[in-house]
């Protein structure tokens, strides 16, 4: 019944349903992947929110550039974790980064170097702050002052983000889209390390005009739905095939009645 599966228009149809198949079962892992690695993501995160405090060179290794250098990304397994800092603020190279969402508000996120004492500096985002009343989205706010004196910062290690074009510096300060430590780097005039934090707590009290910014949780399961869905796809391929060589098995061997219209007027008469 099944030799026709033999003949070459049969074997190139059963060659396309294998490679679709295939194709689909590794869109499937590659989705399974985003999905484990979005899992340690969200992991991290809780951690963090658990978790003591540990010193900034716990997480963050020194940069060894010179001024205007960027040092090394964290670990994978530092990222998001709690650190604490004690530095000087620098008031001169403050960073405005614009169009920034919190809340479905857009406004904008201050950050502020925090000069260490051995001369290298982190970058600490003190939070988000609403454009200036009446200018619309990118009207530059009225900054709160930053605390003078010696400061112990408690946040997050952030890492860096991408792209985000040219920074440019106005009226004494730094504004920018994206907050790309490399770039920011060097417009400054001291190493600084290759990660920034997201400020959870500060001695002296942060301004309360500052909101803080939240961490989002990866869409995990978004990526695990692909998976289901890449890999049911795969099984419908390779069920439809068999289900359309099983039909014309049958219909070779006369075993399905057919199922066009039936044309009366071919039929005999019977004799009365």
């Amino acid at each position: 019944m099944y030799r026709f599966l033999l003949t070459p228009r049969w074997l190139g149809i059963l060659a396309l349903t294998l490679v679709a198949a295939a194709v689909m079962v590794l869109l499937g892992n590659w989705q399974l992947a985003r999905y484990h690695e979005r899992t340690a993501v969200n992991e991290r995160i809780d951690a963090g929110n658990r978790g003591t405090p540990a010193p900034l060179r716990d997480a963050l290794p020194a940069p060894t550039g010179g001024a205007g250098s960027a040092g090394p990304a964290p670990a994978e397994q530092a990222e998001w974790s709690r650190v604490t800092a004690t530095g000087r603020y620098d008031a001169s190279n403050v960073v405005l980064v614009r169009g920034r969402t919190v809340d479905s508000k857009v406004g904008f996120e201050v950050l502020a170097p925090l000069v260490l004492t051995d001369g290298t500096a982190v970058l600490v985002d003190r939070g988000w702050i609403p454009p200036a009343p009446g200018g619309g989205a990118m009207a530059v706010p009225d900054v709160p002052a930053l605390p003078s004196g010696e400061v112990t910062v408690v946040g997050r290690v952030h890492p860096t983000e991408t792209g985000g074009g040219a920074v440019d510096r106005r009226e004494g300060r730094l504004e920018a889209r994206r907050i790309a430590v490399g770039k920011l780097a060097r417009e400054l005039p001291y190493p600084v390390h290759g990660a920034y934090l997201l400020l959870d707590e500060q001695t002296p009290a942060n301004d309360p005009a500052f909101s803080a910014v939240p961490i989002g949780h990866a869409n995990n399961w978004q990526n695990f739905g692909y998976v289901v869905q890449w890999w049911l796809f795969a099984a419908m391929s390779l069920f439809g095939y068999g289900w359309v060589a099983r039909r014309e098995a049958r219909r070779a061997a006369g075993l399905d009645a057919p199922t066009g219209p039936v044309d009366r007027a071919a039929e005999p008469i019977a004799p009365a």
